[in-house]
This record gives C-alpha cells, structure tokens and sequence, in this order.
C-alpha cells in the first residue's frame, strides 16, 4: 500500500513539474540560431513525408519562402513567436489540412478544476466576422448588456481588423479557393486569441451600435451550483440519440433526417461532420425510412461540414450510387515506409502505451504490407479505394447536395464524385476543400527540436476516382447561390429555398405533363 501511495506522490510531483516546466519554456526566447534549425528541420520533413509538395506552389517557390524567413529571423524569439513567424510560410504551400501548433500553456489540476467552475468568457455571445470586421450576432442571456448587431472595434485595445489580419496568415484553404477562409477565421479566432492571451478572467471592449462607441467590461461569470451539478450528471443516452450522434453540450444532433413535405416526396438529411460514430447504422435506417415513405427528392446539406472519416462517406455513397463504385483513388504516398510514421502513440498516457506497445510490430508489419510500388510511385491500399456495390434500398430518386465554404476534405471528395458522375445537383458555393483531393488520411506529427512546436503532416494523397479539373479550386456547384455571408439580420436560407422552389418548379411540370 505504501508503495502504490509513494508512486502516485511521484506521479503527482512529476505532473505538477511538467506543467510549471512547460509554462516556464513558453516565456523562454530561443537563439536564432537554433530557430533557423527548425526551420530547416521541417521543410526537410515536409519534403520527406509530403505526397504532393509542390501541388499548389513550386519549388523555387517554396524554396524563397523558407531562406527568405530564415534571413528575417535575427533575432531570439519565444517558441509561439516563431509560431507567428513560421505559420505563413507553411501557409503558402495551400494545404488546408497542414497547419502548424503551437505551444499551449497548460494548466495544474487546481488550475483546471477553477476553470471548470467558471463560464468561458467569449462564448458568452455569438459572434460573426465578415472581411476584418467583428459583429455580435446573438446574446441570449444578455451579457455585458451588448445587443445583437453591435460590432466589436477592439479588445483590450487591440484592433480587431489588425488580429483577424494576423490570424488569416496562419492557414489556408486548399489551392486557389478563397470561399474557405471567411469561414474558418470565425471558427478560429478566438482560439489563436486565447493562444496569444491565455484564459482571461475580463476583458475590455470597444463596441459601436447605431454610430455609439462604447466601453464595455465583460467578466468571465462563475457557474451557479445547479449548472455544476448538472455537469455532474451523465445524462442517459437513448438508442435514437446514439444512431443520430448526439451531442448533449449543443444539444444537437449530428446527422438527422426529416421531411420537408408533407407527402414525404422530399426527404432531408442534414451531417455536420462524418464522425463515423453508428453511422451505418443511420444510414441504413434512414435510407429505409425513406424507401417506405416513397420519397422523389432527397437533399444531402453537408455545409459548414468540414470532413471526417473516408469510411463514412463510402457508406453514405453506397446509398446514393446507382452502380457499382469506387470513391477514391488509390492513395499515394512517398514511399513505402511512410504509412509506418503514422501517428500510433501519440496522445495515449504512459500506461495506455504500455499495453498497446505490444501491437506495435504488428501495425509496422501491416502498413509495410499494405504499401505498394508502381512506376516509381508508392500506395497504400486503403479500404474505400476498392470497388463497392450500391446498398439493395439505395435511393433512386433526384439528389440536390447543398455546400458552401466550410465544407471541406471529405465533404468536397463525396461532392466531387457526385458531381462527376452526375448523380447529384451540387447547389451553393464553392467548397473549401479542393474538387481534385486533399493531403490528409493520417498523419505523422512532427515536434520541431528547438522551439518544440508540432506539425501534422498528412501522409497520403487522397484523391476522387474522378476526370481531374486541375484548377486548384473547390468544387463548383452546378448553381451558384449566394449564402448571403454578410448579412447578420436576415435568417433566410437562400440556398435550401433555392432547392425548394426548384423541386416545386419540377413537381409542376411534371402535374403538367401527366395530365396534359
């Protein structure tokens, strides 16, 4: 007893070591010397493990991009101010999926279990960026007294046109797209915020409604003792919940399925990311729904759905194709060994990786296996790259797929295979991820020696079993309709009503034509 109580004291010491260690490091400025190190150590990985490098951006190019930041840093900086420095430059290679981390601080228990009594501060509101421009569009428990509309000019004196200027540089879409970033930059900023802030307890606003400039203090609010305890309560989940992917904190669902009419003629399927939780189990039972309600038209939204899992969406196509299909391409990689870099220990805590050290030969055995070469390329066998027959009830009626910006990596490959093969009409804008594929699959994290920053590199080229277009673009729709972005009043949705009124249109034609 005594034994197990001293190793978890040494646990303990260790942990709160770590902790003040890693925060301690995040002050520290490195040489610049060593920071060019790093410099040099990732586009050497980059070059090693990157299947399609110079995709979007030649090598000259790139080449310019990483000696012309070598020659700007003269400087020691620390490792999140060589983030800053470094991130655009990984940006300039267009690969959406490759995005530099930085450092985080981390926090001790004590640390955490305050924060956990304690709101978060910015989530307190919903906001929307439109160009560099910040406007608080809901506020349902009327924090700070602030009214939807209103637009944040600066927090803590900070110009909120100069961060979201800063933040741009530090990702990028895929390729030439631009529909992609207005999209992204909302879902982020208040991340790289808090990044270069921390957890704050207040915060100073500069706000203007109706020509009013206001100073406004907001207050990071303490949880009352009934939402603690209702955190504490594990809320049971039903089988529905579970096959729809529920999320108790949005209290929403993942996937859905409705009709939007009352003769069910139109069925509606909405998925916010391919998270592959119980999804052939929702496929299978919403496609049968839909069979027996004898439905014409289905409408596929997968916007603001930013990818997921290639398993999910060859499932979600077996019920859409007419014929006997194969989704995407065979992946390539830079050489055989690559898949062997995947990330398998990563994240996992020191126990866990004791027992799943023993498969680790077995995983190294099996990707070597699995890899191939051809005409000096090299590839990687990967399930959803074999032939697969449509499901017995897969619909055989007319499909509208809805996308916009934010529909990115799987959503734009099961787009572009729609597309391609003219089985569904693709309505909105243009999607974030690329119509020809993506670098992404698994990924090998590398942690740079010197500042210790971490870049996911994406291992395989993902690629639809499609003609290429090779324009760098996402994918076009068939019928561009305007989301109206920037209106932060209206709650119309321009590109379903499209769909509608265009099924309304087909409905009347054929009344027309059955009953001349």
């Amino acid at each position: 007893m005594k034994s197990v109580l001293f190793f978890f004291l040494l646990l303990f010491v260790f942990s709160c070591n770590s902790v003040r260690q890693n925060n301690l490091f995040l002050e520290k400025k490195i040489p610049a010397s060593e920071l060019r190190e790093d410099v040099d150590f990732t586009y050497k990985k980059l070059k090693r493990f990157h299947p399609n490098l110079y995709w979007y951006i030649s090598k000259p190019q790139l080449d310019k991009k990483f000696d012309s930041l070598k020659q700007i840093i003269t400087e020691p900086l620390t490792p999140n101010q060589f983030y800053l420095k470094l991130s655009p430059a990984i940006a300039s290679i267009k690969e959406g999926h490759l995005q530099l981390r930085p450092v985080p601080r981390q926090y001790s228990k004590s640390e955490q279990k305050e924060l956990k009594t304690k709101k978060p501060l910015f989530a307190m509101m919903d906001y929307k960026i439109i160009g560099n421009r910040m406007f608080v569009t809901d506020n349902k428990q009327n924090f700070g007294n602030i009214k939807p509309g209103t637009e944040i000019l600066t927090i803590n004196n900070e110009n909120i046109s100069d961060l979201t200027e800063r933040y741009r540089r530090l990702f990028s879409s895929d390729g030439y797209n631009k529909t992609f970033q207005k999209y992204f930059i909302n879902l982020t900023f208040f991340n790289y915020y808090t990044l270069e802030n921390g957890f704050l307890d207040s915060a100073k606003l500069l706000t203007k409604l109706d020509n009013k400039v206001s100073e406004i203090i907001i207050r990071r609010q303490k949880k009352t003792e009934q939402e603690l305890t209702k955190e504490k309560v594990q809320p049971k989940v039903t089988s529905f919940q579970k096959i729809q992917d529920y999320d108790f904190d949005s209290k929403s669902y993942n996937r859905s399925l409705k009709f939007l009419s009352n003769d069910s003629s139109i069925a509606y399927i909405k998925i916010k990311t391919f998270s592959a939780t119980l999804s052939k189990a929702f496929y299978s039972e919403s496609f049968s729904k839909i069979k027996k309600a004898g439905s014409a038209y289905l409408i596929l939204d997968i916007r603001d759905n930013l990818g997921g899992s290639l398993t999910e969406i060859n499932t979600l196509y077996s019920y859409l194709s007419d014929k006997k299909f194969t989704l995407i391409k065979v992946p390539e990689m830079t050489s055989k060994t690559s898949g062997m870099h995947q990330n398998y220990f990563r994240g996992q805590t020191v126990f866990s990786s004791i027992f799943t050290a023993m498969g680790y030969p077995f995983f190294l055995a099996g990707n070597y296996l699995m890899s191939s070469k051809k005409e000096q390329h090299y590839y990687f066998r990967e399930f959803v790259s074999r032939p697969t027959r449509p499901k017995t009830n897969a619909f055989q009626g007319k499909i509208y797929v809805l996308v916009n910006g934010a529909s990115f990596s799987a959503s734009s490959i099961i787009s572009a295979k729609l597309k391609y093969e003219k089985r569904a009409t693709i309505v909105g804008e243009e999607t974030g991820g690329a119509n020809d594929g993506t670098v992404s699959g698994v990924n090998n994290t590398v942690t740079l020696p010197n500042s210790k920053l971490t870049l996911p590199i994406g291992l395989f080229l993902i690629r639809p079993n499609i003609q290429f277009e090779n324009k760098g673009l996402g994918v076009i729709p068939n019928f561009y309709v305007d989301p109206d972005f920037a209106n932060i009043t209206s709650s119309e949705d321009k590109i379903l009503k499209w769909v509608l009124d265009d099924i309304d249109f087909r409905k009347s034609v054929n009344k027309k034509m059955n009953n001349p």
